[in-house]
């Protein structure tokens, strides 16, 4: 998301639809919400409900569905006892609703109504995710048009790839020998003569 690689890709290839990793955006989603956690923990110093939140970084930042039953008793005591707390889970879990639109109009609806439960909550680093979004949305829209709806796990595994190559390269200034080497690197392996 950040703007040097948009405008180096408007540049280069002014045809490409610019998509976001929801993994990436969802990412920022949840460094808000640790914030959020590590202000009411500050905040509720010298009080008994400040326990509650203590050694739960990890159990408010998965989802409810990947925590096993002792971690969500954990969560429910935790956002029973912290409205503040329970106020960003619900608008953080909600928010991942987001990723299944297929239409642009219906997830901008969506995103609207998410920033106006925002109002009145002082959850300041949502506010920010929420701005950030803003500024990003058309890469965000993009991921609801059905031909980018792409497996991005690929995308990072070439990613990889890409950078494992230009280590290997280090040194080189031959951008087309760059460019060729991590072209090959996505073809198949040449069969094995077993002749010789």
């Amino acid at each position: 998301m950040w703007k040097a690689f948009r405008k180096a890709t408007e540049m280069h290839a002014p045809q490409a639809a610019i998509l976001y990793d929801k993994f990436h955006v969802l990412r920022q989603l949840n460094d808000a919400m640790d914030t959020v956690r590590k202000a009411e923990y500050k905040r509720l110093t010298n009080r008994e409900d400040r326990t509650f939140i203590k050694g739960q970084k990890y159990v408010l930042l998965s989802h409810r569905a990947n925590l096993s039953a002792e971690k969500r008793r954990a969560l429910q005591t935790l956002l029973a006892a912290n409205k503040r707390l329970n106020t960003a889970y619900v608008l953080k879990e909600q928010f991942a609703q987001l990723w299944e639109y297929r239409s642009e109009a219906w997830a901008r609806k969506f995103f609207e109504n998410w920033r106006k439960a925002l109002r009145w909550q002082r959850l300041e680093p949502f506010e920010k995710f929420a701005a950030l979004i803003e500024r990003h949305w058309e890469g965000i829209a993009a991921y609801c048009q059905p031909d980018n709806k792409v497996a991005l796990g690929f995308v990072e595994g070439l990613n990889n790839k890409i950078r494992v190559i230009q280590r290997r390269c280090y040194g080189i200034r031959d951008e087309e020998y760059l460019r060729l080497k991590v072209l090959t690197s996505t073809l198949p392996p040449l069969p094995r003569d077993h002749n010789s």
